[in-house]
């Protein structure tokens, strides 16, 4: 059951964190708009327009973003200011414990937790698909520099593999088109010129077909010519294209539907994927953890006062985002296991937090 002192403290969480991430974000999108001023004209758009466009979808995407940042350094603020004033001395000798002081804390960081969680899995790809959409018309080039994909590598199913040289998703054409059908050994190859999706069958027609068969009993082999023919594979051409923006703009439900479909076709690169399906879980949990950093380090009353905490604190998060990062790299770039590079930094950080526990003021 919460107190008047658990709603006090969690008066000051919360509203110094709104205070902080909405200044924050004030002052990102005055950047943001100065930085793309010349974009926003040329695309004709209205000011109604581009607020609707882009800025519903860019507010939520810093928002998201920095969310664990400014709790963090919400938490050591306030508290500091409280130490300041000599508030936690006199909590403590009030005969109130510093595992009972850090109740409100808990609870405040699990809401917030919950809210983040339930943002990155829903809301946050949402607004992103506003704010990609308008970035890649508008500003990275009209088209987002083509619409196309090249070489594309997939797996139909147990024994259909295949390539697509090259596949436009705004035509829904592409050639170079590859499918082989292997059973211990290859037992049809068919190769066409030119491949186009027929979206009201659901289905994909060949031109320019070679089929090759292998009589595997008797090492035959034998060749036809077609000018067409339908064939139905696994997937959408949507599938095909996949930009910087993708991980971004799908929910968790999709992006776990579309690594799951890109591991049975046998494809490549799916870390960076996977990583960020991690980091939507990880991240969260990680405000658990820096909100305790944040006490622990700021409920000590210091000569400094509240500006070496935040010097330390600001501190503590470089290293906390600089972890992250390069755990992502090694993982997108290397072979670190993804799972393993969303949840290092919390890993690391937890021996920061625990260590920082124990020598919090008691």
């Amino acid at each position: 059951m919460l107190r008047k002192l658990d709603w006090y403290i969690l008066k000051k969480f919360f509203t110094t964190f709104i205070f902080a991430i909405l200044l924050l974000t004030f002052i990102t999108v005055i950047i943001d708009v100065s930085e793309k001023a010349d974009d926003f004209v040329k695309s004709g758009l209205s000011a109604s327009q581009i607020i609707m466009e882009y800025y519903i979808g860019f507010i939520p995407h810093i928002v998201s973003m920095l969310f664990p940042l400014f709790v963090f350094i919400s938490v050591v603020f306030f508290t500091s200011k409280m130490a300041g004033r000599s508030e936690i001395v006199a909590i403590l000798a009030s005969g109130i414990s510093f595992n009972r002081f850090l109740r409100p804390y808990a609870v405040g960081a699990i809401i917030m937790a919950i809210l983040l969680w339930l943002s990155y899995r829903y809301v946050t790809p949402n607004a992103n698909k506003l704010r990609s959409e308008f970035q890649i018309k508008y500003i990275d080039g009209k088209g987002g520099g083509g619409s196309g994909s090249s070489t594309i590598y997939f797996r139909n199913d147990s024994t259909h593999f295949g390539q697509i040289s090259y596949f436009d998703t705004a035509s829904k054409r592409g050639s170079g088109f590859v499918f082989q059908e292997i059973k211990n050994s290859l037992v049809k190859n068919t190769r066409a010129e030119v491949i186009t999706y027929i979206p009201e069958k659901d289905i994909y027609k060949i031109e320019d077909v070679l089929v090759r068969t292998i009589d595997s009993a008797t090492n035959k082999e034998r060749l036809v010519k077609l000018d067409s023919q339908l064939i139905k594979l696994n997937f959408k051409p949507s599938e095909f294209k996949k930009d910087r923006y993708t991980k971004d703009i799908l929910t968790t439900p999709e992006l776990v539907d579309l690594i799951d479909k890109e591991t049975t076709r046998g494809a490549e690169g799916l870390n960076e994927f996977k990583v960020e399906k991690y980091h939507r879980d990880s991240t969260p949990f990680s405000l658990l953890i820096l909100t305790l950093i944040g006490v622990s380090l700021a409920s000590r009353k210091v000569r400094g006062g509240s500006g070496l905490h935040i010097a330390i604190g600001i501190l503590l998060a470089a290293l906390f985002i600089l972890t992250d990062r390069f755990a992502s790299i090694f993982s997108t770039k290397g072979n670190f296991p993804p799972a393993l590079a969303a949840w290092t930094p919390n890993i690391i950080f937890a021996f920061v937090a625990i260590y920082l526990f124990k020598k919090a003021p008691k």
